[in-house]
């Protein structure tokens, strides 16, 4: 029996983006139809400590996520991901920061590879912190980018992530702004990855047509969204009961009668259900769930235990 513990320069190298996407897929489908026993993450601390664990029924595997998280640190996500399995004794430690920025990305892909328009390829990306290189990376993997807005209220920290970008996508023109009103305006492809408390923009501010991803808040007093956009999109979430006891704009525009529980969609059902209509506005919100870190844990055990 062994231990395989992986960093964050061996998780990058086995696990593509796009092999990624293709996990975390193959996750929600299987969340949907039952393939997992997953509870309520544990939050400790109001937010600052997470556990989340997911036992997948049919290999018969299982991953217990731990981190602790702190904006004001470098990097704000750390800790551990754990894979076991029955069918074998070997198990295989990995740092949850980049689990983490993975598997988020990954969502994004699937998501904006269901939502958003065929054509779209100019994304504007509020948040340049830990999570955003991923959310760019797995939206230009579904729809290649031909133009991203990387909006910092830190300039220095939008110049260095379009550094970083402009780098991986020499094809794609990549600038920076301040104003995430502003940047909205022509945008096809919206990804905000702040640890915002109020709306980052009004829903007026959008174009007519567009599809938004939230991730970055994922407590009840966190808020990335307005009412508005919630009210007037067609609304996917990653799972209802995850949305409802952690996201605070899916809370605030519940309590404000701006949805009611039937407007939120489940990735996973949206994947497997018959086309349904979609208004002009899409949205895709995310508290993260246990199965996608197992998704990327599954990749990894393959790629490093025997």
């Amino acid at each position: 029996m062994q231990t395989v513990t992986v960093d964050p320069r061996e998780i990058r190298e086995a696990v593509t983006m796009r092999a990624a996407i293709d996990a975390v897929r193959g996750g929600f489908v299987d969340l949907a139809a039952g393939g997992f026993e997953m509870p309520t993450r544990t939050v400790l601390r109001d937010g600052q400590f997470l556990v989340m664990s997911a036992h997948h029924r049919a290999s018969a595997s299982a991953m217990i996520k731990t981190l602790s998280l702190d904006f004001g640190r470098v990097p704000a996500i750390a800790g551990t991901v754990v894979w076991t399995e029955t069918g074998r004794a070997d198990s295989l430690v990995a740092d949850a920061g980049t689990v983490t920025a993975l598997r988020t990305g990954a969502a994004v892909g699937v998501a904006t590879d269901l939502l958003a328009p065929a054509g779209a390829g100019r994304l504007t990306l509020v948040g340049a912190g830990g999570q955003a290189p991923d959310q760019v990376r797995a939206v230009h993997a579904v729809r290649p980018l031909r133009e991203v807005t990387v909006v910092d209220t830190a300039p220095d920290r939008a110049a260095a992530l379009a550094e970083t970008l402009a780098a991986e996508l020499p094809g794609t023109r990549i600038s920076t702004a301040a104003d995430a009103e502003a940047a909205v305006g022509d945008a096809e492809i919206v990804c905000c990855a702040t640890p915002a408390t109020s709306p980052l923009f009004r829903a007026a501010a959008l174009p007519a047509r567009v599809h938004v991803n939230a991730i970055g808040a994922f407590r009840p007093t966190m808020r990335e969204l307005p009412d508005e956009l919630l009210a007037t999109g067609t609304v996917v979430v990653d799972e209802r009961e995850a949305v409802l006891e952690e996201s605070g704009e899916i809370r605030h525009a519940l309590e404000a009668g701006a949805l009611t529980e039937d407007d939120l969609v489940e990735l996973g059902t949206a994947l497997t259900a018959p086309e349904a209509p979609r208004g002009e506005r899409t949205v895709f919100k995310t508290v993260g769930v246990a199965m996608q870190d197992w998704a990327i844990a599954r990749l990894l055990a393959d790629a490093f235990l025997p």
